[in-house]
């Protein structure tokens, strides 16, 4: 009775909060932010491209220093984003909303960015220096740039446990059931080699999950992105149909399919939300964690992990669903779909191919999801006792996980998600004009052909900043550079760096 009660509240709660309070916020956030910022995603795109490519190349050639480099913050975000809601969930958005919840989801992703060049933006403005690097997000800047502490606790509460334990314990629980029926493996051993493994990882801290991060990132992303891109090249012909498909089910206009436009809507934008976690305030504590000179080439990074994880990794989900013809069967839904129709298209191999995809999908989400958990622990206490005793409970939630049935957990998650992400979007909506200005900072020094720096004084008014002044060597001063004002983000001239203007 009690626990049939404590169901309802969960359900009842998750269904307000995403239904109707957060998904016209995340709309309505990330549209302020895309205008803002004249449209900061599409505008930098070759920026993006460029510095992702650097970080790269600095991350192979660079020497032992113990940095973490913006491509490894990069895959540290794009790990967590990257798991099984990217294989099941579209497949459910599809089964449920029709194909027409691809071109939401299409939406969502474009719109959000904003979303998240803004707050990776402020994670690396407010970042803080401890003994092992960089480390920053959302509590750190709700405390130094709003004042307040308090909010900062609840929301690293939050986010521990619901990305760092519960979101954990399902990954885990999605890598063994998946192994056990295409390999044959118990799940109980299967878990056990997982946890092993997990361990090894996240003992190591924050560089150990970076350095894992950037090996399994790029090679589950890309043999993925390779066999959709086969199955498309094959199915050439229908491509065109299948776009037309979406399009026509995404506004109604084949009401027998997904139930029109509303439905597509609904669940095309709750999948998308799930997926690349724009404006949500997780990827801003891997933003943090990056040694870059200017704050706004990590919010530029980090904004093309929404593209990945929606534009091309659930793309790539959505044409081999869709290009399959079973889309619309039956009793077919989330990762049974995906496995269905990639059958279609490669034979039996493919149950086989999707397994190992969730195994190392998964595993990067839970050394992602463990990470944010850390990051917030530090928040709230900096005794090392509290990351030992976090890391041993993440240890425990995914043995936990490899062999229970976790629906209610994970609703649970789900609801603290939603709370988590509540607040994150009051504090960068607040927050904006910081991240504003920064960006106008950056296109001013590379209009000017200079590699753009960033140090305190590049944003008048700019308080509470620890890893920006002069005594750090990361932060070179711009001889000359002029100010803007978060409270009136207006370049100033280089010739009277004190006058703002209102």
């Amino acid at each position: 009775m009690v626990s049939s009660f404590f169901e309802n509240v969960v359900s009842a709660g998750n269904t307000f909060l995403w239904s109707y309070v957060l998904i016209f916020l995340l709309i309505a956030v990330g549209i302020y932010f895309t205008v803002r910022t004249n449209f900061v995603q599409f505008r930098f795109l070759g920026e993006m491209l460029r510095l992702l490519g650097e970080g790269a190349k600095t991350t192979v050639s660079r020497d032992n220093n113990g940095k973490v480099s913006s491509f490894q913050a990069f895959c540290i975000s794009t790990a967590s984003r990257v798991g099984t809601g990217n294989l099941a969930g579209v497949a459910m958005a599809i089964s449920v909303g029709g194909p027409g919840a691809v071109f939401w989801m299409w939406m969502l992703a474009l719109i959000g960015a904003a979303s998240g060049f803004v707050e990776s933006t402020l994670a690396q403005i407010y970042k803080v220096k401890t003994r092992d690097g960089y480390r920053g997000g959302p509590a750190y800047y709700m405390e130094k740039a709003l004042g307040m502490r308090g909010m900062g606790i609840l929301f690293s509460i939050l986010i521990t446990i619901s990305f760092g334990l519960v979101f954990n314990s399902v990954q885990a629980n999605t890598i063994t059931l998946a192994v056990e029926q295409a390999f044959g493996v118990s799940r109980l051993v299967c878990g056990l080699s997982l946890a092993a493994f997990a361990t090894f990882v996240i003992f190591g801290g924050v560089k150990r999950v970076a350095r894992t991060s950037e090996i399994i990132v790029p090679v589950m992303a890309v043999a993925y992105l390779l066999v959709a891109l086969f199955i498309i090249v094959k199915n050439i012909s229908q491509v065109p149909a299948v776009f037309s498909l979406i399009i026509e089910s995404a506004f109604g206009l084949k009401q027998a399919v997904g139930g029109g436009m509303g439905v597509a809507l609904m669940q095309g934008i709750k999948r998308g939300l799930f997926s690349n976690e724009a404006g949500m305030g997780s990827a801003p504590n891997a933003a943090a964690t990056a040694d870059v000179s200017h704050p706004v080439k990590q919010g530029f990074i980090q904004t093309l992990g929404v593209f990945t994880d929606t534009i091309l990794i659930c793309s790539a989900t959505a044409f081999i669903v869709l290009l399959s013809g079973v889309w619309n069967t039956e009793g077919l839904t989330g990762i049974q779909l995906t496995q269905a129709a990639l059958s279609v298209h490669v034979g039996g191999w493919g149950n086989n191919f999707v397994a190992l995809c969730i195994l190392l999908f998964a595993f990067s989400s839970i050394i992602g999801n463990y990470y944010y958990g850390e990051s917030n622990i530090g928040f709230i206490h900096p005794d090392r006792k509290w990351i030992f005793l976090y890391r041993v409970s993440v240890i425990g939630m995914v043995l936990m996980g490899s062999v229970a049935k976790v629906q209610l957990v994970w609703d649970m998650a789900d609801l603290f998600m939603g709370a988590m992400a509540l607040i994150n979007l009051i504090a960068i909506a607040l927050l904006g004009k910081i991240a504003f200005a920064a960006l106008k900072d950056y296109a001013r020094q590379k209009k000017e052909g200079k590699d753009p720096v960033f140090t305190v004084n590049s944003i008048k008014g700019l308080k509470n900043v620890e890893c920006w002044g002069g005594n750090d060597g990361m932060d070179r001063a711009v001889s000359g550079a002029s100010s803007v004002s978060f409270k009136d983000p207006v370049l100033v001239p280089v010739s009277d760096p004190g006058t703002l203007h209102g």
